[in-house]
């Protein structure tokens, strides 16, 4: 397709259609990336979608570098969730190293992970909700990121892009004010989740901006290779926690939600309910970890775990293991690997080849993002052109890891 040319229909020669590029700086696309649309009016006739603004080589990167120095670059991908990256790259090394993990160790991370998931689930609900002109809701429910991000703070010092734990664990054990930062989250989200939803589920103006727009077959979605809450609105309950169940997962009790047409209005549905399930799981986890000893926060691998700041100034051997395994100077096993994660967007993946050195030989990242938006500008075809920018919000494109 030339862009900078005219395009006529075949049936009126006199009709002109028009060409619009949707982003890469347009402010309604949530991210760096473009769609090329040939409009006649305001509805979509064709698209076309350009990604790689910000494509940083992150495979190639990682190839370069030590296992430790790659979790920084997780948190670029995802960075609405990034420790749900940072744990499930940690998740794809200890399997790489057949490193058992303690139940204290899962439990803590389900809550972060989980913790994280709800960060990105109010992300996408709340932009759709500010993209059919919801503003209150918008502003109401966002101020609850900014408690997860303070719970983040006060477990590793970060907020954002958190390299948040370590290969084997934690850094450090959560101290009495995360706990505490936590109960009090427990305490308050549910009512302002119960407040957000009752502002909108039931709202006639949201109801007909989403309800029957960009719906979706489980058909096409699977064909698509969809994942995360897009492919489960369309009715499949595909949830890698379930299918695969990682870091203890098989301990708690949850529903998988799913939709049934597939629209705007299920995946709002959808990641809404996925948010109850998290309280549920956090709380869960909270329960679980009384029964387990306390203290213990990583799992005894002194190959691959750095020890204390005390011991490393106080002590040879912590020294040693410290410069060992931070200029990456220990060598991996010779082996191939997959593992996934469910993300805020899908499926996860890290898929590893190590060549018994001490950097990855490859490294590919299975980014949800990327997969699920090869089908936008099909959907959009037909679409009138509002309607797109909240199809756009609904699927909740994270351009870091749209182009990784």
């Amino acid at each position: 397709m030339n862009h900078n040319q005219p395009v006529y229909t075949d049936n009126d020669p006199q009709s002109e259609l028009v060409t619009l590029n949707l982003g890469p700086t347009h402010p309604a696309t949530h991210g760096v990336f473009q769609n090329v649309l040939q409009l006649d009016g305001e509805r979509i006739v064709s698209g076309i979608s350009t990604i790689g603004y910000i494509h940083r080589a992150f495979e190639k990167i990682a190839e370069h570098r030590p296992f430790y120095q790659i979790t920084p670059l997780t948190d670029r991908l995802n960075y609405c969730s990034s420790p749900i990256n940072n744990m499930g790259w940690h998740m794809t090394v200890e399997k790489l190293l057949n490193i058992k993990m303690p139940k204290r160790v899962d439990y803590l991370r389900i809550i972060i992970m989980e913790l994280a998931r709800i960060s990105d689930h109010i992300i996408c609900n709340t932009i759709i909700a500010q993209d059919t002109g919801a503003t209150t809701t918008f502003l109401y429910l966002f101020q609850f990121r900014e408690h997860i991000y303070e719970i983040y703070e006060e477990v590793c010092g970060a907020r954002l892009t958190t390299n948040i734990g370590r290969i084997g664990g934690f850094e450090r054990d959560f101290n009495d004010i995360a706990f505490a930062k936590i109960n009090k989250f427990l305490k308050e989200f549910p009512v302002a989740l119960r407040e957000f939803e009752s502002l909108l589920n039931r709202n006639r103006i949201f109801i007909d901006r989403t309800a029957g727009v960009a719906c979706v077959t489980p058909e096409d979605a699977l064909s698509y290779s969809w994942s995360g809450p897009l492919l489960r609105a369309t009715g499949v309950d595909y949830d890698v926690r379930v299918s695969e169940p990682y870091c203890s997962y098989e301990d708690f009790e949850f529903e998988v939600p799913v939709g049934t047409s597939g629209d705007i209005y299920d995946r709002y549905l959808v990641r809404n309910e996925e948010m109850w399930q998290s309280v549920s799981l956090i709380e869960q986890a909270m329960e679980k970890l009384k029964h387990e000893p306390a203290g213990v926060f990583h799992a005894d691998v002194p190959d691959f775990y750095l020890p204390a700041k005390e011991e490393v100034y106080n002590n040879m051997e912590a020294l040693i293991y410290h410069f060992k395994i931070v200029m990456g100077e220990i060598d991996a096993p010779k082996a191939e690997v997959y593992h996934a994660v469910e993300g805020g967007n899908g499926e996860l993946g890290f898929y590893l080849i190590n060549d018994g050195g001490r950097t990855p030989y490859r490294l590919h990242f299975r980014r949800p993002s990327f997969i699920n938006y090869s089908m936008y500008a099909h959907m959009s075809e037909g679409m009138l052109l509002s309607d797109a920018i909240i199809n756009m919000s609904s699927m909740n494109i994270i351009a870091g890891e749209l182009d990784a």
